[in-house]
């Protein structure tokens, strides 16, 4: 798997955006535009846990895009099932940020995150700095959600680039050791 350090990997991805009908799509992964991205795998479509997390990345967009940030989310499934997704359930309507469509795996399988049994991605989150560099990953099972607000909360502490201590939150004092 990669991880804090690495490239990310610097593809041309599908994605679904929107109530639009899908219509070939792409977002390059290797472009930043000068700003961070925030990647989160879920494993399915039409789940249980998944929406959950959407929504709740969905409701901290503004947050994230306030920092430079650009929300991005993906799972294994089609851009179809994505829009029928969408569609189906309002509150992942409004999750309005692009939805990569990974159903080859070329991502998935680039970053090493492919559950090898269920042949879906685990819940992965890469905080890529501007640079294209992975400077945060978690991964969950396929059964436990994230919780969007701790990925804001290492974001913050990434962008300080000073020394944050545990639970540190933005606003707090950064950790000055006497040199």
């Amino acid at each position: 798997m990669l991880t804090v350090g690495d490239k990310f990997p610097a593809l041309t991805v599908p994605v679904q955006q929107g109530s639009a009908l899908p219509g070939g799509e792409t977002l390059d992964l290797g472009n930043a535009n000068g700003k961070w991205k925030i990647v989160f795998f879920w494993p399915k479509d039409f789940t249980f846990v998944c929406p959950t997390e959407i929504i709740g990345y969905g409701e901290l967009a503004q947050d994230f895009a306030d920092r430079d940030a650009q929300l991005i989310g993906a799972s294994t499934d089609t851009d179809f099932v994505h829009h029928a997704w969408r569609k189906a359930d309002e509150r992942l309507a409004a999750a309005d940020f692009p939805w990569i469509a990974d159903n080859k795996k070329e991502l998935a399988n680039a970053l090493g995150i492919v559950a090898p049994n269920e042949g879906v991605a685990y819940r992965a989150t890469f905080i890529v700095d501007p640079d294209n560099v992975i400077q945060h990953v978690t991964v969950n099972g396929l059964n436990v959600g994230r919780n969007p607000q701790e990925t804001l909360r290492i974001l913050d502490a990434l962008q300080t680039d000073e020394l944050c201590p545990c639970n540190w939150s933005e606003g707090d004092e950064v950790l000055r050791p006497a040199a």
